[in-house]
């Protein structure tokens, strides 16, 4: 699906383009408001523009890609693993944490960092053993090596 309504002939070929949010890694949709500056448009929302990728962000990050490297090849992590290593290592707060449930805090910014990965080529988002689009997947996800798996 182009994105593009019936009738439309030629045009601009920037809808066509698929772009990914750089705070979230949901895919972007195209809004006839950004029709000018499509080509800057780096966030989804307003709210992935003020959040950006913070330090704990790219953690969350190094914390899966290093999950993912002490596994077998084709093994697979719970989102919520890299989060408790997150916790227990430094935390939010660069001290680490004594409360047992700090990590769920940490959660959605581990689906994040999860799907900024997959952006990269890095990894790939399964539910049930199938590889599920990052943008739209609900519920419990796991994360797996992916085409274009480095672990540096």
């Amino acid at each position: 699906m182009s994105g593009r309504r019936a009738g439309d002939e030629g045009g601009d070929h920037a809808r066509d383009v698929e772009k990914w949010c750089a705070s979230c890694g949901r895919r972007i949709e195209w809004r006839k408001k950004w029709e000018r500056s499509w080509d800057e448009v780096r966030y989804c929302s307003s709210a992935c523009r003020r959040r950006g990728v913070r330090a704990v962000d790219r953690e969350l990050e190094e914390a899966l890609v290093d999950l993912l490297a002490r596994r077998a090849a084709t093994s697979s992590v719970c989102p919520s693993e890299a989060a408790r290593q997150v916790v227990r290592t430094q935390g939010q707060d660069g001290e680490g944490s004594d409360d047992p449930e700090a990590w769920r805090e940490l959660m959605e910014p581990a689906r994040r960092a999860a799907r900024r990965l997959v952006v990269a080529g890095r990894v790939e988002i399964t539910q049930g053993g199938r590889v599920v689009d990052p943008s739209t997947a609900s519920g419990p996800v796991r994360v797996r090596r992916g085409p274009g798996w480095s672990a540096s």
